[in-house]
């Protein structure tokens, strides 16, 4: 296939929520009891109940020099506006040939988690239903045909859940974000009754459970002298734990349509697992009684099951070990593993050798098939495709910036140092471990 007629659809980015996002979507008095933000010297901060939260752009650092890679930028002004500018970010889409992109939260967490622990669960309700309406009306409704919606929930009681997925997909929303591990938010285990009208509504609606890494199951860094690659190493497969555990969701086998997305956890360990998922069936089912409702647990991982990657050679190749049709691609925008403004240069590079017709399930058709989004029907396909975008965004500037010194000697670099060397890295998942003092 030729690099201009590849259409690209990552199913994982990010937003960094603009301070204003609020404005629109709830009145003067309740504004008052939103996360809003503040600027201190160097550093921009969302605060939410008086708790001051960690930094709005959490590894957004695309368009940086990879030098200044890390957990800054604590700014705004150090981000390149893609990150939290609707206009901005689709001119950077286009400018890496990109057609849809999913959006996860950041100062909420991933899950949207922030506002599980609120002291004013009614103000949180207005706040989650807020921050939807902000995402679904604002955010993608500026560009239809350029996004897929994504909304969080309030986390801290089911019916309330299953009442605002209704509301969501009225508006057009299949897809919500969930903890991989809700135990370990204090919330009812995965596999007791409690949740069991949450994957009805999901069934019934047909939105899909993105699962992103981070947002249960936290990959931990190994110790303070280790280094910061051996985190970043492992941090994709962390969500390996939390697959091995979805596999055996009983709703599994009640609703044949449930769809879960293993959200930026990568490929190429999946075949592993699934050999031992199914070995592990065999060789201990006799006492284990774990029930697959008469099929391999590896058939309802490519029954029920989403992956995405972001460059994996390795994964591809396997392929028909995964499920192709499991595949689809991921951006990761704006965070140091993305490849823009290059993704489709890198992503080609390794589809080298996999028919057309596999490489359009993996970049878009299955994407589009199970997050119910239709760009061809609003923008046409002809104007979906690698080249048709980037001759859109042929103007935008992709330079690498740098925002300091080097040798860490400016206040950015060692902001940066001091929260790698401090242990305090597994900030990049706000809310997943306590704030340090």
């Amino acid at each position: 296939m030729k690099l201009e007629d590849m259409i690209l659809v990552s199913v994982d980015d990010h937003i960094v929520e603009p301070g204003d996002m609020f404005d629109q979507h709830v009145t003067a008095a309740q504004k008052a009891k939103m996360p809003y933000v503040v600027r201190e010297g160097f550093n921009d901060h969302w605060v939410y109940e008086g708790r001051k939260l960690p930094n709005p752009g959490l590894n957004a650092v695309a368009g940086r020099v990879p030098e200044e890679f890390g957990c800054e930028p604590t700014c705004y002004d150090h981000m390149r506006p893609g990150a939290y500018n609707v206009h901005a970010r689709v001119d950077d889409m286009n400018a890496n040939g990109l057609l849809g992109s999913l959006n996860f939260p950041t100062f909420p967490g991933f899950a949207g988690d922030l506002f599980l622990n609120a002291k004013d669960k009614d103000a949180a309700l207005i706040a989650v239903k807020a921050y939807n309406d902000w995402h679904i009306d604002e955010w993608c409704g500026a560009y239809p045909g350029r996004f897929i919606p994504t909304a969080i929930t309030p986390l801290w009681d089911v019916d309330l859940i299953v009442e605002e997925i209704k509301r969501v997909v009225a508006k057009g929303c299949h897809a919500i974000t969930f903890t991989d591990n809700p135990s370990k938010k204090g919330l009812p285990g995965l596999h007791t009754d409690y949740w069991e009208p949450f994957w009805k509504a999901c069934a019934d609606n047909d939105v899909v459970i993105c699962n992103h890494i981070g947002t249960g199951n936290v990959p931990q860094h190994p110790s303070m002298e280790s280094p910061i690659d051996a985190w970043i190493i492992g941090m994709p497969i962390s969500v390996s734990l939390s697959a091995a555990d979805w596999l055996h969701l009983k709703a599994l086998q009640r609703y044949p349509n449930l769809k879960i997305a293993l959200s930026e956890g990568g490929i190429g360990w999946i075949p592993y697992l699934l050999e031992r998922a199914d070995f592990t069936q065999q060789q201990h089912g006799a006492w284990t009684h774990a029930d697959f409702g008469g099929k391999k647990p590896s058939e309802v991982f490519r029954e029920h099951f989403i992956t995405c990657f972001i460059d994996d050679k390795f994964g591809v190749l396997n392929r028909y070990e995964i499920g192709v049709e499991t595949i689809t691609y991921e951006c990761d925008y704006p965070h140091s593993d993305s490849l823009w403004p290059r993704a489709p240069e890198m992503l080609l590079e390794s589809l080298a050798g996999v028919p057309d017709a596999e490489i359009d399930q993996m970049t878009h058709e299955n994407a589009m098939r199970a997050f119910s989004y239709d760009p061809f029907s609003l923008l046409g396909r002809e104007n979906c495709t690698v080249g048709a975008l980037r001759e859109l965004g042929k103007n935008v500037d992709v330079t690498l910036k740098a925002y300091g010194a080097a040798g860490g000697s400016s206040p950015l670099e060692q902001g940066v140092k001091r929260v790698v060397t401090s242990g305090d890295v597994v900030k990049m998942f706000p809310h997943a471990v306590e704030e340090a003092a």
